[in-house]
């Protein structure tokens, strides 16, 4: 039987080809041209890509025997996920490789800022020798800010305590006691930025992070600060923060990532009290080597049809026909219980009831947490890192089944928790030949709606013109409501509002819904695929 052949589009590590070419016919081609990769994708089983390769619908079309797409790296912007799932191809990363890198990057950044060390080189290159004027200040003793307690985050801080810095953080999605075990003090955003001396921000970029730093922001921050971005641009607000260096609010930062990227334009190009790096926190040769090996590996392990942990869009192991159909169920519950609690929750109960509930829900447990945690942590979370970052965010998971079920004839619950003690749950079924998906239940509040890209959840004292109140500030942004349903146990009581909509809701819309009708609880989730 002829070796699979795996097709290298772009650059990978000689550890990595040495680790191909034992195992397979290994192929090179030039994945930047279209014209050269689309005929050499005919009659391969797997290829290895950078950021370069654009693997879209087009590209897998013209691979009828590709199985495995495998980014060596962690975006997976340049793959077009959905399209490989459409086709049964299998699209894995290197989620972990480049995590130290990154981590060390912002240390080095750190320090940098700390000490003027490129401004001094400059000056000292051109001829100048100023001592005085780029004296710097020390680590120890000071407080530094983490904002995102991720892998990332988490390694940073181990770092700089090091240096004898008090660590402090603001997460929201971290458990206190993960935190406890760590020596890091949570503290609310505000805190952070009063008592900061250094800040490094290692959180994702979505709807609630992104302008997380902004002018506002930057008004409160301690005199002198220094403010350290090396995770995703935009999280931090370049033009506000240039603003507060010119003031003197801020006394520096080190940036390495730009709300736009290529970046060759930026306020902060012109200031010298800012260090900055052309996104070079993966660069490094043992990143790219890490990346090149695990991705390799992932390509042997499913090429020869065994568990892949680092599978994007697909769970490696063997799954029970009869549960198939509920994994994206499962995450998507996941993602809406994150939304409901505010976070990961401090426990998860995964409830399979009726026919289900005769299964071995494992599975399901690991879609429920990739869901929980897709939103909320920086790195990219699959079926099998799903338990070790609940471990790592110390997420206790309880699995339970019940062959009866009451109300339909399967159902499937999580149950949690939010930071205050208050109790959430969410449930789902499918329903026919199709398995069209329902949320049945949020709250302990039955329901009946199917879930859709873009949810919104409110809680509120019920009473009459509350729907049109919602509609009214929808429509006046031009958000059209797809679906609706207000579940209540009793008129005037406690009623929930689900809503699907057809566009993603702006946080000061969602801000303002929640003020008009006096929400206790206002979320929104986007399910889309990233």
């Amino acid at each position: 039987m002829p070796a699979p052949v795996v097709l290298v589009a772009e650059e990978l590590s000689p550890a990595g080809i040495a680790l191909l070419e034992s195992s397979f016919e290994v192929r090179y081609t030039d994945g930047a041209d279209r014209s050269r990769l689309l005929p050499a994708l005919a009659d391969v089983d797997a290829v290895i890509i950078r950021s370069a390769t654009m693997i879209d619908a087009e590209a897998i079309a013209a691979a009828p025997r590709l199985r495995v797409v495998a980014r060596a790296g962690v975006g997976l912007d340049n793959v077009e996920v959905e399209a490989a799932t459409k086709a049964g191809v299998m699209v894995v990363n290197a989620p972990s490789s480049n995590i130290v890198s990154a981590a060390e990057h912002a240390v080095a950044l750190l320090l940098a800022l700390a000490r003027n060390v490129p401004q001094a080189m400059a000056a000292l290159r051109d001829g100048q020798w100023k001592r005085s004027r780029y004296t710097g200040v020390e680590l120890q003793d000071k407080v530094v800010g983490i904002l995102g307690l991720g892998r990332i985050g988490v390694l940073v801080a181990e770092r700089l305590a090091a240096f004898d810095m008090t660590v402090i953080a603001y997460d929201p999605y971290v458990p206190a006691a993960r935190s406890a075990q760590l020596g890091v003090r949570m503290v609310g955003l505000d805190e952070l930025l009063a008592e900061s001396d250094f800040i490094s921000v290692h959180l994702p970029r979505n709807a609630e992070t992104a302008g997380l730093i902004g002018d506002r922001e930057l008004h409160l921050v301690k005199p002198g600060v220094r403010i350290v971005n090396a995770a995703r641009g935009g999280i931090v607000d370049e033009a506000a923060l240039a603003t507060a260096l010119r003031e003197g609010r801020v006394a520096g930062a080190g940036i390495d990532v730009y709300a736009k990227e290529p970046c060759t334009d930026s306020p902060l190009f012109a200031l010298d009290n800012v260090v900055m790096t052309p996104h070079l926190g993966a660069s490094t040769h043992e990143a790219q080597e890490k990346a090149g090996t695990q991705v390799v590996r992932s390509v042997r392990l499913a090429l020869a049809g065994e568990f892949v942990p680092d599978a994007v869009n697909v769970q490696g192991g063997p799954v029970d026909e009869d549960l198939r159909p509920w994994l994206p169920l499962a995450e998507k519950l996941g993602r809406m219980l994150a939304a409901l609690a505010g976070g990961a929750t401090p426990a998860l109960t995964v409830e399979l009831r009726g026919e289900l509930g005769t299964l071995d829900g494992s599975v399901l447990e690991l879609a429920a947490l990739k869901g929980l945690f897709t939103d909320i942590t920086e790195e990219p979370v699959t079926y099998v890192n799903a338990p070790l970052v609940a471990k790592e965010r110390g997420v206790e998971v309880i699995v339970s089944s019940d062959e009866v079920s009451p109300d339909w004839r399967n159902v499937l619950t999580l149950r949690g928790s939010t930071a205050d003690g208050q109790l959430v749950s969410i449930s789902g079924t499918l329903s026919g030949l199709r398995h069209a998906e329902r949320i049945v239940e949020v709250n302990g509040l039955d329901a009946e709606i199917a879930p859709a890209e873009h949810m919104m959840f409110f809680s509120y004292s019920d009473r009459p013109g509350i729907v049109g109140i919602v509609g009214q500030l929808l429509g006046g942004k031009k958000i059209n409501i797809a679906g609706m349903q207000v579940c209540r146990h009793a008129q005037g009581g406690e009623a929930m509002m689900v809503l699907s909509v057809d566009s993603a809701v702006p946080s000061d819309v969602l801000t303002d819904i929640a003020a008009a009708i006096g929400a206790s609880l206002a979320r929104v989730v986007n399910l889309a695929e990233d």
